[in-house]
């Protein structure tokens, strides 16, 4: 296989990609180059920048240099690594239109040596109507189909455009078909303005409308991802591939990038980076310079800001943080962190796509925090695979202590002593509530992740109303006779009492409850080993 996958995290992977001229480690950012002028010479890029592949545009030569038949794209630009070309489909996208056909393109491709090619699709464009954008997934589905024979055998690898814009169904039908077709890449075609326009969101659904419905042993390439900020998102997503001119075209506008933002050059009374530039330069020199020596140094400083973040997403794969990174950018930006919550809607697909956690610890910030793997499979695994105790027919739930893990804490090692007194102990099942994860059975405290989370204090309300609903869950058919409600008297014990009112209502099952400011007091212990004796039907409140 061509390419082959190393490491995963989230839907994010680590892998290596097999061209004709070299091995190129996923993900990876794709600059693009015009191939009539550069201000940072792609030799350069290779040597400092550690760029082992960038992308140019075969129509943009093949418009400059006609069909020179000795032409070579690697020896056009100076560059030992691996060349992508694009068709002249941006083109289409900003003129509407241009002067070559799909086969006069594929066959300049294969004639000046591309490493990965990519047919002449007809992008959507987000301000298609309906109809228009459905002539655009059939018009690129055609012209793929039809470019299967001209390039069979081919040594480059060639490139699947899907197209559909924001109309999710049409990309999802664009993937489908396109996915029958034995392209190597796949790429995600049309977000360019949606990615200007910030709207995240969108991204989202069309990243994943297409993701999913592509063959996973083939790279998938965004095309157009152009700012750092936005990296660790597109690989949470399955992307292992993107391109953009953004580093070369903000710099021109002599905007200065960042991982979490952009800053106007004008505005900077500090260069906060390390890159070589800014530790040699102060705003003020850079500002100084002649605008043509200023805008090439902006640009090598906002590559650099690119690749680092390249490596930084990778790393975070390796050790198994990328939610970690994609929570801090996320932050930088509310169209950002409007994205991150949008995964909630796709929570299940993202824990299914995540390996077995590597032991880190996590944290839960906010609601946001919600869709992590290891929250959404520690409940699918609860509701799935977890039985009560099958003698243990009355559940004690109690507020978890601070302690972690909580069935070693002082508080329970009190409780299991009270508990001892009774000649019942084994009727009782110990569990305990908290947020995120609603209920904890005491057996399954030391289990990861249960012992291993830090969640900010306190939790907003969407994730203690999340919690208490789990609650509710866990509640329902688990076949208790009796629910004895140890609780305290903060806004999550209020909600976690209401759901256990409704929930034992709807089962028939009576509910008996101390309620108190500190439920593992040795006094409210004292009258839990009463109720738990009398069993009464109930409740009881202490202040």
């Amino acid at each position: 296989m061509a390419f082959e996958v190393r490491d995963r995290d989230l839907m994010g992977r680590l892998g290596r990609l097999r061209t004709k001229s070299g091995t190129i480690e996923t993900p990876v950012f794709l600059p693009v180059v015009n191939p009539l002028y550069q201000r940072i010479p792609p030799r350069r890029m290779m040597e400092e920048f550690k760029c082992r592949a960038l992308i140019t545009n075969a129509y943009i030569i093949k418009r400059h240099y006609g069909d020179e038949p000795t032409l070579d794209v690697h020896k056009l630009l100076d560059y030992e690594g691996v060349v992508a070309t694009d068709s002249g489909a941006y083109q289409i996208l900003v003129y509407g239109g241009v002067e070559t056909t799909p086969d006069e393109i594929l066959a300049y491709q294969r004639r000046i040596g591309s490493d990965i090619a990519v047919i002449l699709d007809h992008p959507t464009g987000w301000r298609a109507s309906r109809r228009r954008a459905e002539w655009t997934v059939e018009e690129t589905l055609r012209r793929a189909e039809a470019a299967l024979p001209l390039i069979e055998g081919d040594k480059a690898m060639w490139v699947g455009p899907i197209q559909g814009g924001k109309y999710i169904d049409l990309v999802e039908r664009s993937a489908k078909e396109m996915a029958r077709m034995p392209f190597d890449i796949f790429a995600l075609g049309s977000p360019t303005e949606v990615m200007e326009r910030y709207m995240f969101t969108i991204l989202v659904d069309m990243i994943v409308a297409a993701k999913t419905n592509l063959p996973p042993d083939r790279p998938f390439h965004l095309f157009g991802a152009g700012h750092p900020m936005m990296f660790s998102l597109a690989v949470a997503l399955g992307c292992d591939m993107f391109d953009s001119a953004a580093y070369a075209i903000y710099a021109r506008d002599e905007r200065y990038l960042l991982p979490y933002g952009t800053s106007r050059l004008k505005d900077l009374s500090y260069l906060p980076c390390s890159c070589p530039i800014c530790r040699r330069l102060t705003a003020e020199e850079l500002r100084e310079m002649t605008r043509g020596e200023r805008v090439r140094l902006l640009t090598e400083h906002n590559l650099y800001i690119s690749m680092a973040e390249v490596d930084a997403v990778k790393q975070a794969i390796s050790e198994g943080s990328l939610w970690e990174l994609l929570e801090a950018r996320s932050r930088s930006h509310p169209a950002l962190f409007s994205a991150l919550k949008r995964l909630y809607r796709y929570r299940d697909l993202i824990e299914r796509g995540s390996p077995t956690p590597k032991g880190k610890g996590i944290f839960i910030f906010d609601s946001a925090s919600l869709s992590r793997p290891q929250v959404t499979r520690h409940l699918r695994r609860l509701t799935e695979n977890y039985g009560r105790p099958p003698e243990a027919h009355r559940l004690l739930l109690v507020k978890a202590p601070r302690t972690k893990p909580y069935g070693r804490s002082p508080q329970y090692r009190r409780l299991l002593k009270a508990l001892e007194e009774l000649s019942e102990t084994s009727s009782i099942h110990v569990c305990f509530y908290n947020a995120p994860f609603g209920v904890i059975p005491e057996e399954l405290s030391e289990t990861y992740p249960l012992s291993q989370f830090e969640a900010t204090q306190p939790l907003d309300r969407e994730t203690l109303e999340f919690a208490s609903t789990q609650v509710a869950r866990y509640l329902e058919g688990r076949g208790y006779s009796q629910v004895l409600l140890l609780a305290g008297v903060e806004e999550f014990d209020a909600l976690v009492e209401r759901v256990c009112e409704e929930a034992c209502r709807r089962l028939g099952i009576p509910l008996s409850t101390i309620k108190c400011r500190d439920p593992w007091d040795s006094g409210r212990l004292e009258a839990l080993k009463g109720m738990l004796k009398e069993r009464p039907l109930g409740g009881l409140q202490m202040e």
